[in-house]
């Protein structure tokens, strides 16, 4: 699934590119997981005044109303100024405009195109309302993330992907967090002291900004707008290693289950 440093390098490869342009047409392929929520004839002659990122959510807001974008398990957009060629059959959504064409392809049909009129809309509430802290943003504060903690009893793991104490670190960065800061995965997160919930919040916001650089990580369908892979993948410390030694201290990385979702971790650098 594309997590936060997926969705903030499609944003950055088209959201210059797309802003100030003009809605010349709309089409819509199969079902995605929500309705649009509107006649997309109603979007043309609508301005792209920008593309924001909320969680993994992207944002185009435009002169009148917002798209809400997610890409799902196995989504993707590019844009191609020169325009785009006949959609294939995992081709759900194409956002012509003025500037160049936008389009969503999702072999799995979990993404979505959701119209709201403003961002205090219900449609983009019940997106959105829940999402806790941008992690890579001014307002991500270390107080704040480790009373959070603190209020949890539930693996640290599963509260970093919960997504209301800190939002967007997914299943890779958060076991690339978690080793950085060499936390055992399966610990309590409110038996977590400060100190550590130091090191855990550094570790976040190193591992995102790093990933972000590397174009994200492609272990299947992910590419950017420019239809290229990512490649923090090839640098992970432990995500999808089980087996090969640490690369700190070369003891085994474990593979272990965490709701349903693999989990991988280091047994020496990560002892609690």
């Amino acid at each position: 699934m594309p997590e936060l440093p997926e969705v903030e390098v499609t944003r950055l490869g088209f959201a210059d590119r797309i802003a100030g342009a003009r809605i010349e047409a709309v089409r819509l392929g199969k079902p995605l997981r929500w309705p649009l929520g509107l006649d997309p004839l109603l979007l043309v002659g609508r301005t792209v005044a920008s593309v924001r990122r909320r969680g993994k959510y992207l944002l185009l807001d435009m002169d009148r109303g917002l798209l809400l974008l997610h890409l799902g398990m196995s989504g993707s957009l590019g844009f191609n100024s020169l325009g785009l060629p006949e959609p294939g059959s995992h081709d759900h959504f194409d956002l012509v405009t003025s500037r160049g064409s936008l389009r969503l392809n999702d072999p799995r049909r979990f993404g979505a195109v959701v119209y709201a009129d403003a961002e205090t809309a219900p449609e983009a509430v019940k997106l959105l309302g829940r999402l806790g802290v941008e992690p890579l943003s001014e307002g991500f504060l270390l107080d704040a993330f480790h009373a959070g903690l603190k209020r949890r009893k539930a693996p640290v793991k599963q509260v970093l992907l919960a997504g209301d104490v800190v939002v967007g670190v997914g299943n890779i960065y958060a076991s690339e967090a978690l080793f950085m800061a060499g936390i055992r995965p399966t610990l309590s997160a409110a038996r977590i002291s400060r100190p550590r919930a130091a090191r855990l919040f550094e570790a976040v916001r190193e591992v995102l900004a790093l990933a972000v650089r590397k174009g994200g990580s492609t272990l299947r369908d992910f590419s950017n707008t420019e239809g290229q892979s990512g490649h923090f993948q090839l640098e992970a410390m432990v995500y999808g290693r089980q087996g090969q030694p640490c690369r700190v201290c070369g003891t085994p990385i474990r593979q272990i289950r965490q709701g349903q979702r693999a989990t991988f971790f280091c047994p020496s650098c990560q002892k609690a």
